[in-house]
């Protein structure tokens, strides 16, 4: 059984429609049994999502990944199986979208100041119907006019963390964000806790934080992990009981990462599927 738990699709940064990626996940070989979409803050991609894999046999994880911050550095949690109408949740998320708006309009704003040819406007023209805006489409828009080849050199030259370009936008804590999936019935999964570039930081201590308020496991096996972080994550999860994931991180055409490039374990999913409760897993 082939398990990706973090994917992207146009109801946040990703380039293709949640049917679209079902679809994909069906028709890969060897196959991808297990589908979890876990769009940026929002879980509007979850009903056609759910409908395309219910059409092509794949058991479909409904999941959020929750940008959190503490202390200046970006923190990401994925919350899985969660009660999409739990108001505390929901109330929290819609701010942090309403959050990256204006902060986009704001750094086009220094782009601009700058030098850099671009438009709000033309940014929009790459968010999908439903979507919050994000850097990525602002990236996209800069490819577009040429300034750059891809969305990879747009945040190396100008979108980064640390860039003059860069404002912050709204996140919770992410001992809050545990707090508030677990009342939402969730299943609390670091993601990516090692992943430099994104301009995440190596957080152990913060992970022994996390794991005494009920995080449930570490997204180990990831893409932006080296083989030492790895090894240091599974000694920490197995130290402190926690589950360990592998996960893609795909956006499809947006990021280099392929889907089912990680994976996770088939008793790991399984867990996933019985701690959750706000809502279940879709399966065909």
């Amino acid at each position: 059984m082939r398990i990706d738990l973090h994917t992207h699709s146009t109801a946040s940064d990703g380039t293709q429609s949640p049917a679209a990626l079902v679809l994909e996940a069906a028709h890969l070989r060897p196959r991808l049994d297990v589908l979890g979409l876990t769009d940026h803050d929002t879980t509007s991609g979850w009903d056609e999502a759910e409908a395309a894999a219910c059409e092509h046999g794949v058991t479909l994880v409904r999941g959020v990944e929750i940008s959190c911050e503490r202390e200046g550095h970006s923190i990401h949690l994925l919350g899985y199986l969660i009660d999409p109408t739990f108001e505390p949740l929901i109330a929290e998320l819609a701010l942090a979208r309403e959050s990256r708006v204006t902060r986009l309009e704001r750094m086009v704003e220094l782009l601009v100041a700058d030098g850099i040819p671009i438009s709000y406007a033309a940014v929009l023209a790459h968010v999908p119907p439903g979507a919050t805006p994000g850097r990525p489409h602002l990236a996209d828009a800069l490819v577009t006019t040429g300034l750059v080849p891809n969305r990879d050199e747009a945040f190396a030259r100008w979108l980064y963390n640390d860039s003059p370009y860069y404002v912050a936008h709204y996140a919770p804590d992410p001992a809050r964000a545990v707090e508030l999936v677990l009342m939402a019935g969730g299943v609390p999964v670091i993601a990516h806790p090692y992943a430099v570039r994104k301009g995440l930081v190596p957080v152990p201590g913060l992970i022994e934080e996390l794991a005494a308020l009920g995080l449930a496991g570490v997204e180990v096996d990831h893409p932006d992990h080296s083989a030492e972080a790895r090894r240091e994550l599974r000694s920490l999860t197995a130290a402190l009981g926690l589950f360990a994931t592998g996960s893609s991180d795909y956006h499809g055409a947006g990021k280099r990462n392929w889907l089912a490039e990680e994976t996770t374990a088939r008793e790991v999913f399984e867990e996933i599927a019985h701690l959750g409760t706000g809502v279940g897993v879709v399966r065909p």
